[in-house]
């Protein structure tokens, strides 16, 4: 199925990782999408709140709201190509400087656009070179909004990397979990198969190097192909010691995407609560079905297993948790673990975005 020491290492530059950000700034990505889209939406609602506050009657609120709109419009959207250009530059600057800088630059844009547009939208319409008191309120404004928008950038970010600090510690509170579970019940294992059964004992040797090898290194991301062979070691070394008890039936789409990555023990630990929670408490054990499909833009994965049909559930919610927020952070717009109980059915479902 898989090539036991082939690995499929992608690099941790082009991944989403927990791990810290080298040097990202504070700041949004203004060359996105969503960040223009968001840019254009609060300068609408803006622009609606100025002419709330100027107009007198009606007909006088329309035309107002039409010419402040405009010219909103241009300043944000002008303030956000600067920044879209000169992103790379601010991402080199610290938190102070960044501020600094921003608030230059949003104020020069506001500067040249009240110099274009103030005669339309001056009070005294008509006049070339627009008075100075409307330059000074339009900076005014400028500067007090981008102050406002800097502290909850920064705000935001801060509470991002403390996220990521979180889930960073679940994922070592993890991996501490596993590894005794793993070595004591592996090393009684290999001792009952040494008389009788040294070829597998040793087998089940490498194995459990392989497993502990991967599951200690400290990487903020791994490939599938990675996670598949730590999963296909953990269920080796339990085959042995369930015995048939144990079927696995492997449902793997023929072009998978080996070297997608994605945050470690995300498949492992769900594998283990399958086992520990669902076959192990079966006396004739069962079938573990672990599907992946590969979708246009995601890969699917699957795994069913048979469990009592009492309420054995609530000692898997520890791992799933701590999966479903590592999957909530690494991937925010895609679902979290999806879990069907039926009696004697346990079915968990999650997918990973496909880079394009």
């Amino acid at each position: 199925m898989f090539k036991r020491k082939e690995r499929h290492n992608a690099s941790p530059a082009t991944l989403f990782s927990l791990s810290p950000d080298k040097n990202p700034g504070f700041l949004p990505d203004f060359c996105a999408n969503s960040t223009v889209f968001l840019t254009v939406l609060l300068a609408e609602l803006f622009a609606l709140v100025l002419a709330l506050s100027e107009a007198d009657r009606l007909g006088g609120f329309w035309n107002r709201l039409a010419l402040i709109s405009l010219f909103v419009q241009w300043v944000l959207l002008g303030a956000a190509a600067v920044l879209c250009l000169c992103k790379r530059w601010l991402a080199r600057l610290g938190p102070a400087a960044t501020t600094f800088a921003v608030l230059g630059l949003t104020q020069l844009v506001t500067l040249s656009f009240s110099l274009i547009s103030g005669g339309f939208l001056a009070p005294s319409p008509g006049l070339e070179i627009p008075p100075l008191t409307f330059i000074a309120r339009n900076l005014a404004i400028a500067g007090i909004i981008t102050l406002i928008a800097l502290r909850y950038f920064y705000i935001s970010y801060q509470w991002q990397r403390q996220i990521k600090a979180e889930s960073r510690a679940r994922l070592r509170a993890l991996q501490a979990r596993i590894h005794p579970h793993f070595l004591f019940n592996t090393l009684n294992t290999i001792a009952s198969l040494i008389p009788g059964q040294p070829d597998q004992a040793g087998q089940a040797v490498l194995d459990l190097a392989d497993l502990l090898r991967s599951a200690l290194k400290n990487r903020s991301a791994i490939s599938l192909a990675e996670e598949l062979e730590l999963t296909r070691c953990y269920l080796a070394i339990e085959r042995l010691r369930m015995g048939e008890r144990l079927k696995i039936d492997w449902q793997l789409a023929d072009d998978l995407p080996f070297d997608t990555p994605l945050p470690p023990l995300v498949l492992q630990p769900l594998v283990e609560n399958a086992i520990r929670h669902g076959l192990q408490r079966l006396p004739e054990g069962g079938t573990l079905m672990l599907r992946i499909d590969k979708q246009p833009d995601k890969l699917r994965f699957t795994l069913i297993n048979p469990c009592p049909a009492i309420d054995g559930a609530s000692g898997q919610r520890i791992a799933q948790d701590n999966i479903c927020q590592r999957l909530a952070l690494a991937y925010p717009q895609t679902l979290p673990l999806e879990i069907v109980k039926t009696a004697g059915r346990y079915q968990v479902t999650f997918t990973i975005p496909l880079k394009k």
